[in-house]
């Protein structure tokens, strides 16, 4: 066995040397040799198919020849180790069987097979194969079916032979060559054309090229392979820019229903909101009701006080310090009733400052209503704000109704005290009668009296509880308070926060619609640079046949070629490699410059000697390229 370093040095290649050892095992195996055979025709086939459609420059018609003996190809190489099956007639090799499996392997390839079946011409399944093929190139999908048809091997097998070129390497190298398909446009009718009976006979001519030929194919390669440069690099653009285009309509959609989902929630939050102004509303009048029968009450107290202090003026002298005493009791009752009073006024003080919170917090909500359209998290703060507000709301009706209870055990305190000084007067009518019971009388008062401070004592110590509780209640009301003005300030970097997503939004769009006229713009550069390419090169091909012209025609005036003497020249022209007993010395018959033989191995007839001679590989390209283009 040769190593890769000392077949190099004997000029072979290592594609060469893997191809001439599939050949040695292809002389052992007739089924290698075969499919090496239709891989080469395949090669060939979709090289020429795409040069010759390249040059041609537009739409293929089922009658180009090369389109014509590519599908002969590629039948042939599908046919390869096809399993022969019994039928009533005899025997058949069916190439539909595995085409129709690629249906359900892709079901975008349903159509086709449809089409093919109500294709009317078509009575046999060739060319019920042929058709899917022809109609597979059109819609640029042949590669993607057959690669997906050669994965599953252990369906192939129900079809072919363990040796079959859809089951070996082979087959995935024609189905990587088909890709370069894609370029080409077809354009067949299927529907006219008798499938059934085309004979398919591989034309061997079209193949067989001369030098000429290969240098035009090596640049046509090179124009290709620029061209497919270029077409790769625009859709790469195309890929990226719709993906960005998807995902931001995505997000415009999400944005979209996220909107009107929040809008749905804010008729909500406005239909609570107008149920809770309702019932501050209804609890505002019922506060005033209980504060005018307060007020009545209190009047009513004043007016039996006052005549009570004219009926004890009237009275005994003796009674005076019993008097006194009275009315020092009503001086500490008017006391504790005007503390009632400033309490009473402090929480409608407090109410009142209630309201212009919530006077606050209306105007707010009505200010926020037209910039909060479209956020979900602003409307849950929305919906915990309101709870708190009804739970407060509760908390003050409960506050409320304490109220109530207080003023109704005031009421009841302030009749008990009528009825003490009712009391009195009995007592003192019965003092008046009865002079000779004074003493029994005063001894019976007095204890009265005591139990009356022990009474006045108690109910002092309650009052002041109440006070206590009141105290409680304006702290936690005032907490309250720190609280909705802590909750309001949320909601405004809430806000802040929102518009700034919603800036953001609308940046995104303007960049959505800029990239679409970059896209656009970038595909009318890339069609102005390809004709512009293309009109460069054909006047590059002139200009450089008429500087040969011109340099011919020089020499010719100049009195022909030169013959460069052997002393004059040390080193190779082209190569530049010093000349050595190894490396002899060759001069050029067409321009009379020394080469090295690596530089000079062409021979061509020239028109001053009819036999071919020894050329240069520059002179050999420029007389080859000039009997290319003067064919005469």
């Amino acid at each position: 066995m040769y190593s890769p370093q000392s077949l190099h040095r004997w000029g072979i290649t290592h594609s060469e040397s893997m191809e001439r050892l599939a050949y040695s095992q292809a002389l052992r195996d007739p089924m290698a040799m075969e499919r090496a055979n239709l891989l080469n025709m395949a090669k060939l086939s979709i090289k020429g198919l795409i040069e010759s459609a390249l040059s041609f420059g537009r739409t293929l018609d089922s009658d180009y020849p090369p389109l014509q003996q590519f599908f002969v190809v590629m039948e042939h190489c599908l046919k390869h180790g096809l399993r022969v099956k019994k039928s009533f007639l005899g025997f058949n090799k069916s190439l539909w069987g595995p085409l129709e499996l690629v249906e359900k392997l892709c079901p975008e390839a349903a159509e086709i097979s449809a089409s093919v079946r109500d294709l009317p011409g078509l009575k046999t399944p060739l060319g019920r194969a042929r058709a899917w093929l022809r109609l597979a190139l059109m819609q640029k999908r042949l590669a993607d079916y057959l690669r997906l048809l050669i994965t599953r091997k252990d369906l192939l097998s129900d079809f072919y032979e363990n040796s079959a070129l859809m089951l070996e390497e082979e087959g995935a190298v024609i189905v990587g060559l088909l890709v370069g398909l894609n370029v080409i446009d077809a354009n067949l009718c299927v529907k006219g054309e008798d499938l059934d009976t085309q004979v398919g006979v591989i034309d061997f001519s079209m193949y067989l090229k001369n030098d000429i030929d290969d240098y035009r194919s090596e640049e046509r390669n090179s124009q290709i392979a620029s061209i497919l440069d270029q077409k790769n690099y625009v859709e790469e653009l195309n890929r990226q820019l719709n993906s960005t285009v998807h995902g931001l309509q995505g997000r415009v959609d999400s944005l979209e229903k996220s909107n009107s989902k929040l809008i749905e929630e804010l008729a909500i939050a406005k239909n609570n909101i107008i149920k809770l102004q309702e019932e501050n509303q209804q609890l505002r009048s019922e506060n005033s009701l209980i504060l005018l029968k307060a007020q009545q009450h209190l009047e009513v107290t004043q007016g039996d006080v006052s005549v009570e202090r004219d009926t004890y003026k009237q009275s005994r002298q003796g009674l005076d310090e019993m008097y006194n005493e009275a009315q020092r009791q009503l001086k500490e009752e008017c006391q504790l009733r005007q503390d009632v009073e400033n309490e009473l006024v402090v929480q409608v003080s407090m109410k009142q400052e209630m309201e212009l919170a919530m006077k606050l917090l209306e105007k707010d909500i009505h200010e926020k209503q037209d910039t909060l359209i479209g956020l979900r998290q602003q409307l849950d703060e929305v919906k915990a704000i309101n709870v708190e507000m009804y739970q407060k709301m509760q908390s003050s009706d409960e506050e409320m109704k304490k109220k109530n209870d207080v003023i109704s055990r005031l009421e009841e305190k302030t009749n008990q005290i009528t009825a003490t000084m009712k009391q009195l007067e009995q007592r003192l009518q019965e003092a008046e009668r009865h002079r000779t019971s004074a003493e029994e009388g005063t001894r019976r008062f007095k204890l009265d009296f005591a139990n009356k401070a022990d009474s006045l004592q108690r109910q002092i110590e309650h009052r002041e509880k109440q006070l206590q509780q009141l105290e409680t209640d304006l702290k936690i009301e005032r907490e309250w308070r720190q609280t909705l003005q802590n909750d309001l300030e949320r909601e405004r970097d809430t806000v802040a926060q929102l518009s700034t997503e919603a800036l953001q939004i609308n940046g995104l769009k303007k960049e959505f619609h800029r990239l679409q006229d970059e896209n656009i713009q970038l595909k009318s550069i890339c069609e102005d640079q390809e004709q512009a390419l293309e009109e460069l090169g054909s006047k590059l091909s002139e200009s450089k046949m008429k500087i040969e012209d011109i340099k011919e025609a020089n020499k010719a005036l100049q009195g022909g070629q030169v013959w460069l003497k052997d002393k004059e020249a040390s080193h190779c022209k082209l190569c530049e490699k010093e000349f050595s007993i190894s490396r002899r010395k060759h001069h050029c018959r067409n321009c009379g410059e020394i080469f090295c033989n690596s530089c000079s191995d062409n021979e061509l007839p020239l028109p001053a000697s009819p036999k071919p001679v020894r050329v240069c590989d520059t002179c050999h390209a420029l007389l080859l390229q000039r009997c290319s283009s003067n064919p005469t």
